[in-house]
């Protein structure tokens, strides 16, 4: 609020309250219409901040290259992927999304995978979903296991 506000802040009749950002990862996560959850990995309370998560590119997918999603699946297996309970939150909540995962450092959109939710559609197909900065918003979309993955598309990982 201002000048006022700061006012209000110093003579102590207001405070600074820091939003916590917490995202229950073991809650069953949002399911699209035809579509049924696969595989989904808790990961019990996640507190979220820039600093929690970090992106994740596999070896294959640096420098150009690509790699096959059911590839990719199993090379993150172990890993502290984070499940598509942090997507959800974070398209309701967007404004802690970090500025430069909207794209990569050549300026190529980034498309982030949440691998550890999997999902099948019509009883054959496997998909993983993904944010993305799509017409000014974040949005979602999903990615078939038979496609392939390249370097603007990482996973997104707990840090520690």
């Amino acid at each position: 609020g201002g000048e006022e506000g700061v006012q209000r802040l110093l003579s102590g009749a207001s405070e600074i309250v820091i939003r916590r950002h917490l995202i229950d990862c073991d809650a069953y996560p949002f399911v699209p219409d035809g579509w049924e959850v696969e595989e989904h990995q808790k990961g019990g309370q996640f507190e979220w901040s820039a600093d929690s998560v970090k992106l994740h590119l596999d070896s294959v997918q640096q420098d150009g290259n690509y790699i096959g999603g059911n590839k990719l699946r199993k090379q993150l297996k172990g890993k502290p992927v984070l499940n598509a309970n942090v997507l959800d939150y974070l398209l309701k909540n967007p404004d802690p999304i970090p500025e430069d995962w909207k794209k990569d450092e050549k300026g190529n959109t980034r498309y982030i995978f949440f691998w550890g939710t999997i999902y099948r559609y019509s009883d054959v197909s496997l998909f993983v979903r993904y944010l993305c900065w799509n017409g000014g918003r974040w949005d979602w979309n999903a990615h078939w296991l038979g496609h392939d993955w390249s370097g603007n598309n990482p996973a997104a990982l707990r840090a520690s």
